[in-house]
Protein backbone atom coordinates (compact mmCIF):
# COMPACT_ATOMS: atom_id res chain seq x y z
CA UNK A 1 0.00 0.00 0.00
CA UNK A 2 2.91 2.41 1.02
CA UNK A 3 4.04 2.18 -2.91
CA UNK A 4 0.66 4.08 -3.90
CA UNK A 5 2.52 6.66 -2.57
CA UNK A 6 4.26 6.94 -6.08
CA UNK A 7 0.83 8.21 -7.43
CA UNK A 8 1.65 12.11 -7.01
CA UNK A 9 5.56 11.57 -7.87
CA UNK A 10 4.95 9.90 -11.26
CA UNK A 11 1.95 12.86 -12.16
CA UNK A 12 4.58 15.23 -11.02
CA UNK A 13 7.05 13.55 -13.60
CA UNK A 14 4.74 13.84 -16.10
CA UNK A 15 3.86 17.26 -15.74
CA UNK A 16 7.32 18.36 -15.90
CA UNK A 17 8.60 16.22 -18.93
CA UNK A 18 5.55 18.12 -20.67
CA UNK A 19 6.60 21.34 -19.98
CA UNK A 20 10.35 20.29 -20.52
CA UNK A 21 8.83 18.78 -24.28
CA UNK A 22 7.60 22.37 -24.88
CA UNK A 23 10.69 24.25 -23.95
CA UNK A 24 12.64 22.18 -26.41
CA UNK A 25 10.63 23.09 -29.06
CA UNK A 26 11.32 26.97 -28.13
CA UNK A 27 12.68 28.73 -30.98
CA UNK A 28 14.11 32.48 -30.36
CA UNK A 29 12.45 34.68 -32.78
CA UNK A 30 13.94 36.40 -35.33
CA UNK A 31 13.88 40.38 -34.60
CA UNK A 32 14.73 41.54 -38.40
CA UNK A 33 12.93 44.49 -38.25
CA UNK A 34 11.41 46.67 -35.46
CA UNK A 35 7.56 48.04 -35.25
CA UNK A 36 7.51 51.29 -35.83
CA UNK A 37 3.92 52.09 -34.79
CA UNK A 38 3.67 50.26 -31.54
CA UNK A 39 3.26 52.88 -28.32
CA UNK A 40 4.63 51.62 -25.49
CA UNK A 41 4.26 53.05 -22.00
CA UNK A 42 6.82 51.29 -19.02
CA UNK A 43 5.35 51.80 -15.43
CA UNK A 44 7.73 50.92 -12.49
CA UNK A 45 5.79 50.98 -9.62
CA UNK A 46 8.66 52.08 -6.71
CA UNK A 47 8.93 52.47 -2.97
CA UNK A 48 11.76 53.46 -1.23
CA UNK A 49 14.21 52.66 -4.06
CA UNK A 50 16.52 55.84 -4.26
CA UNK A 51 19.40 53.66 -4.25
CA UNK A 52 18.37 51.32 -7.05
CA UNK A 53 16.15 53.56 -9.02
CA UNK A 54 18.35 55.55 -11.45
CA UNK A 55 20.29 52.55 -12.42
CA UNK A 56 16.93 51.14 -13.90
CA UNK A 57 16.04 54.76 -15.24
CA UNK A 58 19.84 54.73 -16.88
CA UNK A 59 19.00 51.12 -18.54
CA UNK A 60 15.95 52.83 -20.06
CA UNK A 61 17.42 55.88 -21.26
CA UNK A 62 20.05 53.77 -23.15
CA UNK A 63 17.23 52.41 -25.05
CA UNK A 64 17.11 51.61 -28.61
CA UNK A 65 13.45 51.81 -29.64
CA UNK A 66 12.46 55.45 -31.32
CA UNK A 67 12.42 57.67 -28.06
CA UNK A 68 8.60 58.95 -29.56
CA UNK A 69 7.09 55.64 -29.43
CA UNK A 70 7.68 55.45 -25.54
CA UNK A 71 7.30 56.84 -22.13
CA UNK A 72 8.47 55.58 -18.48
CA UNK A 73 5.62 56.30 -15.87
CA UNK A 74 7.81 55.93 -12.24
CA UNK A 75 5.16 55.49 -9.41
CA UNK A 76 6.16 56.24 -6.28
CA UNK A 77 3.79 54.47 -3.78
CA UNK A 78 4.14 56.74 -0.68
CA UNK A 79 8.30 55.82 0.23
CA UNK A 80 9.95 57.83 2.82
CA UNK A 81 13.28 58.37 1.22
CA UNK A 82 14.16 60.37 -1.86
CA UNK A 83 12.91 58.02 -4.33
CA UNK A 84 10.11 60.75 -5.80
CA UNK A 85 12.46 63.74 -6.13
CA UNK A 86 15.53 61.62 -7.39
CA UNK A 87 12.72 60.07 -9.99
CA UNK A 88 11.68 63.81 -10.54
CA UNK A 89 15.55 65.44 -11.36
CA UNK A 90 16.27 62.08 -13.74
CA UNK A 91 17.09 64.16 -17.24
CA UNK A 92 18.19 61.02 -19.67
CA UNK A 93 14.37 59.71 -20.78
CA UNK A 94 12.58 62.22 -23.26
CA UNK A 95 9.58 61.13 -22.26
CA UNK A 96 9.56 60.63 -18.03
CA UNK A 97 6.24 60.43 -16.01
CA UNK A 98 6.26 60.76 -12.22
CA UNK A 99 3.40 60.42 -10.37
CA UNK A 100 2.36 59.89 -6.55
CA UNK A 101 0.22 56.41 -6.15
CA UNK A 102 -3.72 57.20 -6.09
CA UNK A 103 -4.13 54.69 -3.46
CA UNK A 104 -2.07 52.41 -1.50
CA UNK A 105 0.12 49.09 -2.54
CA UNK A 106 1.85 48.05 -5.79
CA UNK A 107 -1.44 46.97 -7.55
CA UNK A 108 -2.85 50.35 -6.82
CA UNK A 109 0.58 51.79 -8.43
CA UNK A 110 0.23 50.26 -11.38
CA UNK A 111 -3.29 50.94 -11.57
CA UNK A 112 -1.95 54.49 -11.13
CA UNK A 113 0.45 54.34 -14.08
CA UNK A 114 -1.79 52.28 -16.47
CA UNK A 115 -4.60 54.33 -16.11
CA UNK A 116 -2.47 57.92 -16.69
CA UNK A 117 -1.17 55.74 -20.21
CA UNK A 118 -2.60 56.18 -23.58
CA UNK A 119 -0.28 53.70 -25.05
CA UNK A 120 -1.51 50.83 -26.97
CA UNK A 121 1.33 48.22 -24.56
CA UNK A 122 2.19 48.52 -21.26
CA UNK A 123 5.47 46.90 -19.81
CA UNK A 124 5.94 46.54 -15.94
CA UNK A 125 8.92 46.21 -13.99
CA UNK A 126 10.65 46.47 -10.56
CA UNK A 127 12.35 49.63 -9.69
CA UNK A 128 15.49 47.04 -8.43
CA UNK A 129 15.80 45.81 -11.89
CA UNK A 130 18.16 45.93 -14.50
CA UNK A 131 17.22 45.58 -18.58
CA UNK A 132 19.06 45.19 -21.96
CA UNK A 133 19.97 48.23 -24.48
CA UNK A 134 17.07 46.24 -26.61
CA UNK A 135 14.66 45.21 -23.93
CA UNK A 136 11.65 47.43 -24.81
CA UNK A 137 12.51 46.91 -28.72
CA UNK A 138 12.33 43.08 -28.33
CA UNK A 139 9.32 43.15 -26.34
CA UNK A 140 7.46 45.49 -29.14
CA UNK A 141 8.71 43.25 -32.12
CA UNK A 142 7.17 40.38 -30.46
CA UNK A 143 3.80 42.22 -29.92
CA UNK A 144 3.91 43.46 -33.10
CA UNK A 145 4.12 40.02 -35.29
CA UNK A 146 1.23 38.61 -33.17
CA UNK A 147 -0.39 41.52 -31.11
CA UNK A 148 -1.08 38.75 -28.14
CA UNK A 149 -3.05 40.50 -25.21
CA UNK A 150 -0.22 39.39 -22.33
CA UNK A 151 3.41 38.56 -22.99
CA UNK A 152 5.41 37.02 -20.36
CA UNK A 153 9.15 37.64 -20.56
CA UNK A 154 12.11 36.50 -18.94
CA UNK A 155 13.53 37.38 -16.07
CA UNK A 156 17.33 36.10 -14.62
CA UNK A 157 18.68 36.54 -11.19
CA UNK A 158 21.36 38.76 -10.53
CA UNK A 159 24.19 36.90 -9.83
CA UNK A 160 25.90 36.72 -5.87
CA UNK A 161 28.44 34.47 -4.49
CA UNK A 162 27.45 31.69 -1.96
CA UNK A 163 25.42 28.52 -1.31
CA UNK A 164 21.89 30.61 -0.88
CA UNK A 165 22.50 32.15 -4.32
CA UNK A 166 22.90 28.66 -5.77
CA UNK A 167 20.27 27.34 -4.68
CA UNK A 168 17.87 30.47 -5.39
CA UNK A 169 19.18 30.74 -9.59
CA UNK A 170 18.34 26.25 -9.39
CA UNK A 171 14.70 26.78 -7.82
CA UNK A 172 14.53 30.15 -10.02
CA UNK A 173 15.18 27.91 -12.99
CA UNK A 174 12.49 25.47 -12.50
CA UNK A 175 10.23 28.34 -11.90
CA UNK A 176 10.88 29.95 -15.33
CA UNK A 177 10.97 26.57 -16.81
CA UNK A 178 7.19 25.75 -15.61
CA UNK A 179 6.90 29.62 -16.54
CA UNK A 180 7.53 29.34 -20.03
CA UNK A 181 6.64 25.05 -20.93
CA UNK A 182 3.08 25.73 -19.51
CA UNK A 183 2.22 29.08 -21.66
CA UNK A 184 3.78 27.41 -24.53
CA UNK A 185 1.43 24.37 -24.01
CA UNK A 186 -1.48 27.05 -24.08
CA UNK A 187 -2.41 26.59 -20.49
CA UNK A 188 -0.15 29.01 -18.32
CA UNK A 189 0.54 29.10 -14.59
CA UNK A 190 3.05 31.66 -13.40
CA UNK A 191 4.38 35.40 -14.91
CA UNK A 192 6.60 37.99 -13.40
CA UNK A 193 5.60 41.51 -13.18
CA UNK A 194 9.44 41.98 -13.10
CA UNK A 195 8.81 41.66 -16.50
CA UNK A 196 5.19 41.89 -18.14
CA UNK A 197 3.88 43.23 -21.21
CA UNK A 198 0.02 43.61 -21.76
CA UNK A 199 -2.37 45.84 -23.63
CA UNK A 200 -3.75 48.74 -22.10
CA UNK A 201 -7.47 47.53 -23.27
CA UNK A 202 -6.63 44.02 -21.51
CA UNK A 203 -5.30 46.09 -18.41
CA UNK A 204 -9.15 47.86 -18.32
CA UNK A 205 -10.78 45.29 -19.25
CA UNK A 206 -9.66 43.40 -16.00
CA UNK A 207 -8.08 45.12 -13.85
CA UNK A 208 -11.19 44.76 -11.21
CA UNK A 209 -10.14 41.15 -10.77
CA UNK A 210 -6.88 42.19 -9.10
CA UNK A 211 -8.04 41.48 -5.72
CA UNK A 212 -6.48 44.95 -4.51
CA UNK A 213 -6.91 43.85 -0.58
CA UNK A 214 -4.67 40.68 -1.12
CA UNK A 215 -0.86 41.36 -0.05
CA UNK A 216 0.07 39.85 -3.98
CA UNK A 217 -0.56 38.44 -6.96
CA UNK A 218 -0.87 41.97 -9.54
CA UNK A 219 0.80 39.72 -12.39
CA UNK A 220 -0.54 36.19 -11.74
CA UNK A 221 -4.14 37.60 -10.95
CA UNK A 222 -4.18 39.88 -14.14
CA UNK A 223 -2.65 36.59 -15.92
CA UNK A 224 -5.79 34.11 -14.87
CA UNK A 225 -8.32 37.07 -15.18
CA UNK A 226 -7.13 37.45 -18.83
CA UNK A 227 -6.85 33.69 -19.93
CA UNK A 228 -10.33 33.27 -18.69
CA UNK A 229 -11.78 35.21 -21.27
CA UNK A 230 -12.46 33.50 -24.64
CA UNK A 231 -10.26 34.17 -27.20
CA UNK A 232 -7.48 36.21 -25.74
CA UNK A 233 -3.95 34.85 -26.44
CA UNK A 234 -1.16 35.24 -23.87
CA UNK A 235 2.72 34.27 -25.13
CA UNK A 236 6.27 33.41 -23.74
CA UNK A 237 8.52 35.52 -24.90
CA UNK A 238 12.12 33.63 -25.37
CA UNK A 239 14.82 35.75 -25.99
CA UNK A 240 18.19 36.65 -24.43
CA UNK A 241 17.41 40.62 -25.57
CA UNK A 242 14.17 40.26 -23.57
CA UNK A 243 15.36 39.52 -20.46
CA UNK A 244 15.50 41.18 -16.95
CA UNK A 245 17.37 40.73 -14.14
CA UNK A 246 15.89 40.87 -10.58
CA UNK A 247 17.81 41.17 -6.92
CA UNK A 248 17.67 37.04 -5.53
CA UNK A 249 16.79 37.31 -1.82
CA UNK A 250 19.78 38.42 0.55
CA UNK A 251 19.12 36.08 3.53
CA UNK A 252 17.26 32.87 4.19
CA UNK A 253 14.75 34.66 6.18
CA UNK A 254 14.07 37.00 2.95
CA UNK A 255 13.47 34.23 0.85
CA UNK A 256 11.26 32.10 3.11
CA UNK A 257 8.79 35.61 3.52
CA UNK A 258 9.23 36.20 -0.02
CA UNK A 259 8.37 32.45 -1.30
CA UNK A 260 5.56 32.62 1.64
CA UNK A 261 3.88 35.88 0.33
CA UNK A 262 4.05 34.26 -2.79
CA UNK A 263 2.06 31.20 -1.84
CA UNK A 264 -0.38 33.06 0.41
CA UNK A 265 -2.12 34.31 -2.85
CA UNK A 266 -3.03 31.00 -3.84
CA UNK A 267 -6.27 30.94 -2.16
CA UNK A 268 -7.32 33.31 -4.18
CA UNK A 269 -6.54 31.71 -7.91
CA UNK A 270 -9.46 30.59 -9.92
CA UNK A 271 -7.89 29.26 -12.76
CA UNK A 272 -8.34 25.58 -12.28
CA UNK A 273 -5.15 24.01 -13.93
CA UNK A 274 -3.23 26.54 -11.73
CA UNK A 275 -4.80 25.42 -8.66
CA UNK A 276 -4.25 21.63 -9.45
CA UNK A 277 -0.78 21.78 -10.67
CA UNK A 278 -0.16 23.89 -7.24
CA UNK A 279 -1.87 21.20 -5.26
CA UNK A 280 0.08 18.29 -7.14
CA UNK A 281 3.28 20.02 -6.19
CA UNK A 282 2.42 20.58 -2.55
CA UNK A 283 1.55 17.49 -1.97
CA UNK A 284 4.63 15.64 -3.93
CA UNK A 285 6.99 17.77 -2.07
CA UNK A 286 5.43 17.43 1.47
CA UNK A 287 5.36 13.53 0.74
CA UNK A 288 8.64 13.55 -0.02
CA UNK A 289 9.55 15.24 4.06
CA UNK A 290 7.09 12.82 5.06
CA UNK A 291 8.94 9.86 3.88
CA UNK A 292 12.14 11.10 4.63
CA UNK A 293 11.44 11.40 8.25
CA UNK A 294 9.57 8.37 8.60
CA UNK A 295 12.75 6.55 6.56
CA UNK A 296 14.85 8.09 9.19
CA UNK A 297 12.50 6.18 11.89
CA UNK A 298 11.74 3.04 10.21
CA UNK A 299 14.14 2.12 7.53
CA UNK A 300 11.73 -0.35 6.07
CA UNK A 301 10.63 2.79 4.29
CA UNK A 302 13.60 3.38 3.10
CA UNK A 303 13.14 2.07 -0.82
CA UNK A 304 9.94 3.84 -1.04
CA UNK A 305 11.87 7.22 -0.02
CA UNK A 306 14.41 6.29 -2.26
CA UNK A 307 11.91 6.07 -5.74
CA UNK A 308 9.86 8.86 -4.76
CA UNK A 309 13.16 11.51 -4.78
CA UNK A 310 14.09 9.69 -7.63
CA UNK A 311 11.24 10.35 -9.71
CA UNK A 312 11.03 13.67 -8.39
CA UNK A 313 15.45 14.56 -8.80
CA UNK A 314 14.75 13.45 -12.79
CA UNK A 315 11.92 15.70 -12.94
CA UNK A 316 13.36 18.66 -11.52
CA UNK A 317 16.63 17.99 -13.30
CA UNK A 318 15.04 17.75 -16.59
CA UNK A 319 13.02 20.80 -16.61
CA UNK A 320 16.12 22.83 -14.85
CA UNK A 321 18.74 21.68 -17.37
CA UNK A 322 16.30 22.27 -20.34
CA UNK A 323 15.71 25.74 -18.81
CA UNK A 324 19.54 26.57 -17.82
CA UNK A 325 19.89 26.34 -22.07
CA UNK A 326 17.62 27.93 -23.10
CA UNK A 327 18.97 31.07 -20.41
CA UNK A 328 22.58 29.98 -20.44
CA UNK A 329 22.99 29.33 -16.98
CA UNK A 330 24.75 25.43 -17.04
CA UNK A 331 27.00 25.91 -14.79
CA UNK A 332 24.72 25.46 -12.18
CA UNK A 333 23.58 22.05 -12.90
CA UNK A 334 26.32 20.63 -11.32
CA UNK A 335 25.01 21.52 -7.70
CA UNK A 336 21.54 19.95 -8.80
CA UNK A 337 21.50 16.54 -7.02
CA UNK A 338 23.28 17.57 -3.38
CA UNK A 339 20.66 20.60 -3.01
CA UNK A 340 17.18 18.42 -4.10
CA UNK A 341 17.23 16.92 -0.26
CA UNK A 342 17.39 20.54 1.35
CA UNK A 343 13.33 20.89 -0.61
CA UNK A 344 11.91 19.44 1.99
CA UNK A 345 12.96 21.28 4.89
CA UNK A 346 12.71 24.66 2.95
CA UNK A 347 9.16 24.23 2.45
CA UNK A 348 8.69 23.39 6.11
CA UNK A 349 10.55 26.82 6.64
CA UNK A 350 7.70 28.55 3.83
CA UNK A 351 5.05 27.03 5.15
CA UNK A 352 6.34 28.51 8.72
CA UNK A 353 6.53 31.86 7.39
CA UNK A 354 3.06 31.55 5.88
CA UNK A 355 1.51 31.07 9.63
CA UNK A 356 1.69 34.85 10.21
CA UNK A 357 0.04 35.70 6.70
CA UNK A 358 -3.11 33.56 7.56
CA UNK A 359 -3.59 35.24 10.46
CA UNK A 360 -3.58 38.51 8.49
CA UNK A 361 -5.47 37.60 5.79
CA UNK A 362 -7.09 40.58 3.78
CA UNK A 363 -5.02 43.01 4.71
CA UNK A 364 -2.90 45.46 2.61
CA UNK A 365 0.62 44.85 2.88
CA UNK A 366 3.62 46.30 0.92
CA UNK A 367 4.68 43.86 -2.03
CA UNK A 368 8.05 45.06 -3.72
CA UNK A 369 10.55 41.96 -3.88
Amino acid sequence: MTWLLLIPFVIYLALFVAAAKYLLNAEKRKQNSVEKTVTISVVIPCKNEESALPELLADLSAQDYPEDLFEVIVVDDHSSDNTLKIAGEFKGIRNLKVLKNAGKGKKSAIKTGVFSSGAELIITTDADCRTGKSWIRTIASFYASGRPDLIIGPVKLKERNGLLFIFQQLEWLGLQGITGGFAMAGIPVMCNGANLAFTRKAFMENNEHLYYNVSSGDDIFLLHSIKSKSGSRISWLNNREADVLTKPAGSVSELLRQRARWISKAGFYRDIFTVLFSVEVFITVSLLGILLIQSVVNVECLPVFLSCFTIKSIADALIIKTTSFLYREKAFLRWLLPLQVLYPFYLAGVLLSLIPRLFNRGKQYKTYP
